[in-house]
């Protein structure tokens, strides 16, 4: 199976990204499915059902979010009824959404996704390492579905690297979001697990993490309020990871960053189609 999941998108230059590159991507990849973290689509902050249906109608199967995921009232209301839209799974329990969300492909193949927060730097979150424990004991890596992907939105990269390791062997794919800054981290764990600290940002990066960088300098200068921060508005480059998982196994077999437009320099596998 091949799975591309790409990184946070960050306003209006970052949905034109990936609207503008899925029907390709998902065309010269040869792609079974397409998952994207869409927590900033919305100005910066948060996600609208609106944005939601745009990105699913462009060819994304699944969105993930995180820690801005109420940031939008109005998904709070429609979350609960929308399975491919997925809030963090160790939020407090009675949240509105889920934590965990299925991709069914058109060959039959079964992606289960799931998300979680970190605690460092992040606030007061539910143990990340027992909640996913907890859901895993329900699900079997090339049993009951053919790939697991798990996203884990958290600032701190020591912290993904010990859930990345604490799921290696049972997992697909452990993919690190929100400090939107790609790593060059991306690789295969001894137990067969792919794994990068940050896919990146889907936005535009002339900027400070995707915000417009003069605003964000006033702001980190002074200790007065100030107003909010504004996406970037420039070309945005659009970040993701690509992983090619063994049918039998679901395990990774090659994982690759994939880079396009914008200011970044371009990555691409070397193993498309």
């Amino acid at each position: 199976m091949r799975v591309l999941y790409v990184g946070d998108v960050v306003g209006r230059t970052g949905r034109t990204a990936v609207l503008t590159h899925a029907p390709v991507l998902r065309a010269r990849l040869a792609l079974d499915a397409l998952v994207v973290n869409g927590e900033n689509a919305a100005g910066g902050y948060g996600l609208t059902p609106a944005i939601a249906a745009e990105l699913f109608a462009a060819g994304v199967d699944l969105i993930t979010t995180g820690n801005h995921v109420f940031d939008q009232k109005e998904l709070i209301p429609a979350i609960a009824s929308e399975p491919r839209v997925l809030r963090p799974l160790n939020m407090a329990p009675g949240t509105p959404g889920r934590g965990v969300g299925e991709v069914r492909t058109t060959r039959g193949r079964r992606l289960l996704v799931l998300q979680v927060l970190g605690r460092l730097f992040m606030g007061l979150r539910d143990d990340p390492f027992r909640a996913l424990e907890a859901e895993l004991a329900r699900h079997r890596l090339g049993g009951t579905v053919d790939a697991i992907l798990v996203d884990v939105h958290a600032e701190a990269t020591s912290e993904k690297m010990a859930l990345a390791h604490f799921l290696d062997g049972r997992v697909s794919l452990v993919a690190g979001t929100h400090t939107h800054v790609p790593t060059a981290d991306a690789r295969i764990l001894p137990g067969g697990t792919a794994y990068i600290s940050d896919v990146g940002m889907t936005g535009d990066y002339d900027s400070v993490i995707g915000m417009d960088k003069e605003g964000s300098l006033r702001r980190w200068r002074s200790d007065l309020p100030g107003k909010r921060l504004e996406p970037a508005e420039g070309e945005a480059s659009l970040c993701a990871v690509l992983v090619e998982t063994d049918d039998r196994t679901g395990l990774a077999r090659r994982v690759a960053p994939v880079r396009l437009g914008g200011r970044l320099a371009p990555a691409w596998p070397d193993w498309e189609g």
